[in-house]
């Protein structure tokens, strides 16, 4: 099947599509292999984005503006996918689209009387659909969080399928809005996959970057570079209780967004910072995050192999964060690398596991990898919307 994917992420910067040809692997009819047919990104218009974060920031928001919001979405779901394919001809059998996440809560809470847990990605698929004139599957979380998963992460399928290794370590962390990885030790079967989210990815760094410079993130981490890094406030920052929590774990805006990076900003002013430096010390926050990430949940799963360290998402064109990365994974054995080295283009991955997990719920098989997001079995994600 041809199967287009389709991403938005916590960041809500924009829109990245990928095409891909999935076929049954042989020998394997239920282990699917992946081509990259082509990929294209298409930032969100200024005031959809400005919308979008003030949804996902909103304490109250009126139900027309969600409603509409969900239809604007839905538009810009079809135009994304009109666009890119003039950039990639092809002709699709399947979309999967992830939707934007406005609220996620991994966690049970208590609401009306009993304890729940809950999650919204929002965008109107019917049009996606009647525009795409193929089946559209979306909504992927629920179904692994009513199995007692956390919903997140899912991409840990494609790293699966795409990236393990007989005789290497492979750990795949993306850095988008959020920072999540995937650790497969060599020879790793499902059940040795380690998956979770490491903390924020790009989030603190873009929201102050849009807050102090007026720019939407820092290109090629050239800002970052010319700050020096405030060691005390990213030490206290990194002692809050979810860099503590054992995996799995997932995160989002709701830990890791204005809030927080109004706090980060307030003890960065206090000790002294200078705009720059508190954009180095943000960079630092994730790459730290992810260091102590690495070294406390997966460094011994790896079995003193060597480790291919392989980074995507908008986080591994920062060259200041990779360069912040790899002084704290280096000395732990790891080689840190864009996911762009091995075929694989940092802004396609996600969009492209999209791909495979429409690909999985059509042909009625499990998408979740429990082991990753602490679900209780596999489940079948996401629901399918008809032309």
């Amino acid at each position: 099947m041809t199967v287009a994917g389709i991403m938005s992420g916590t960041s809500a910067d924009g829109i990245d599509v990928a095409f891909t040809r999935i076929t049954p692997k042989a020998g394997n009819p239920a282990l699917p292999e992946l081509k990259l047919l082509g990929h294209a990104g298409f930032p969100f218009p200024p005031a959809l984005r400005r919308a979008v974060l003030a949804a996902m920031n909103a304490e109250a928001i009126a139900t027309a503006e969600l409603a509409r919001l969900n239809w604007r979405l839905g538009q810009a779901y079809a135009e994304a996918l009109t666009a890119a394919l003039k950039r990639t001809p092809c002709r699709l059998d399947l979309v999967g689209c992830h939707g934007q996440t406005i609220y996620h809560q991994a966690k049970p809470a208590r609401y009306l009387g009993r304890d729940i847990v809950c999650t919204w990605q929002i965008g109107e698929m019917a049009i996606l659909a009647e525009q795409s004139g193929v089946p559209v599957v979306s909504n992927f979380r629920p179904a692994d969080m009513v199995a007692g998963g956390q919903g997140a992460p899912l991409v840990p399928l494609l790293d699966y399928v795409l990236f393990r290794h007989p005789t290497r370590g492979r750990v795949l962390q993306n850095l988008g809005g959020i920072g999540n990885l995937t650790a497969l030790p060599p020879k790793a079967g499902p059940l040795q996959v380690v998956a979770f989210d490491t903390g924020p990815g790009n989030m603190v760094i873009d929201q102050l970057m849009q807050q102090l410079f007026g720019k939407r993130f820092d290109v090629g981490g050239k800002v970052g570079a010319r700050g020096t890094v405030i060691r005390p406030v990213v030490a206290a920052m990194l002692r809050a209780a979810f860099f503590r929590v054992r995996p799995p774990k997932s995160a989002g805006r709701e830990e890791f967004g204005g809030e927080y990076a109004a706090r980060f900003l307030a003890a960065c002013r206090k000790a002294g910072g200078t705009k720059e430096d508190t954009i180095a010390s943000a960079t630092a926050l994730t790459a730290q995050s992810v260091g102590l990430a690495y070294s406390s949940f997966v460094l011994k799963k790896m079995r003193h192999a060597p480790v291919d360290f392989i980074v995507s998402g908008g986080g591994a064109r920062n060259l200041t964060l990779m360069r912040m990365l790899r002084e704290q994974l280096e000395p732990l054995g790891c080689t840190v690398q864009a996911s762009d080295e091995l075929g694989l283009p940092a802004e396609a991955k996600e969009a492209a596991a999209f791909a495979l997990l429409a690909y999985e719920t059509w042909h009625q098989r499990p998408g979740n990898i429990p082991s990753a997001t602490g679900a209780a079995r596999p489940a079948i994600l996401g629901e399918i919307t008809y032309v």
